[in-house]
């Protein structure tokens, strides 16, 4: 069982950064692939990006390649999204997922299996 717990949500005006983090429990995390999805009010959730479980590959949804970054540190079982050039239209609650396994381009929510409580992530025009 792992128990994801993000942090690092906020209000943020446009045009500016924040990074999320989100920390694992277990001794296994470096096994994991993690994915980021958000969900805005009256939508469903969508996929942000995803990283392997050794760090070494990323992919991103088109929306937010070239603003949003991906990485990990295995040691400190955390996994982060950085976020820069914030748009109104990234407002959203953000979550991380997991799934045990190298993985790679995972971007369907139902390939992980274990979520986070979700971030509130508010950025004003």
């Amino acid at each position: 069982q792992v128990q994801l717990v993000e942090s690092g949500g906020g209000l943020v005006q446009a045009g500016g950064s924040l990074r999320l983090s989100c920390v694992a429990s277990g001794r296994t995390f470096s096994s994991y692939a993690m994915g980021w999805f958000r969900q805005a009010p009256g939508k469903q959730r969508e996929f942000v990006g995803t990283i392997n479980s050794s760090g070494r590959s990323t992919y991103y949804t088109d929306s937010v390649k070239g603003r949003f970054t991906i990485s990990r540190d295995n040691a400190k079982n955390t996994v982060y999204l950085q976020m820069n050039s914030l748009k109104p239209e990234d407002t959203a609650v953000y979550y991380c997922a997991a799934v045990r396994g190298a993985g790679r381009g995972l971007t369907q929510s139902h390939e992980y299996d274990y979520w986070g409580q979700g971030t509130q992530v508010t950025v004003s025009s």
